[in-house]
């Protein structure tokens, strides 16, 4: 199984490298924007191993966001 993680397109790189900046809360990664050639600056893209796989609306990604803070680290005892 793989887990994508929502995160916002900053900015786009120059051709012919499909790049650009995405945030991920605070923490900002280089990803490969080639499957998602539309999205622009502002957009919400699911990513996984650094590539941007779907671009999604704002609302979904936080509805993924709260899915994924209600994860607890492996081996953390539930009350």
């Amino acid at each position: 199984m793989c887990l994508g993680v929502p995160g916002r397109i900053l900015d786009l790189g120059e051709a012919p490298l499909h790049f650009g900046h995405v945030a991920f809360g605070e923490v900002v990664k280089q990803v490969s924007l080639a499957l998602v050639p539309d999205a622009q600056p502002g957009d919400y893209v699911i990513v996984h191993a650094g590539t941007a796989l779907e671009v999604i609306d704002e609302a979904a990604a936080a509805r993924t966001w709260e899915a994924l803070a209600q994860l607890r680290p492996f081996g953390e005892e539930t009350p």
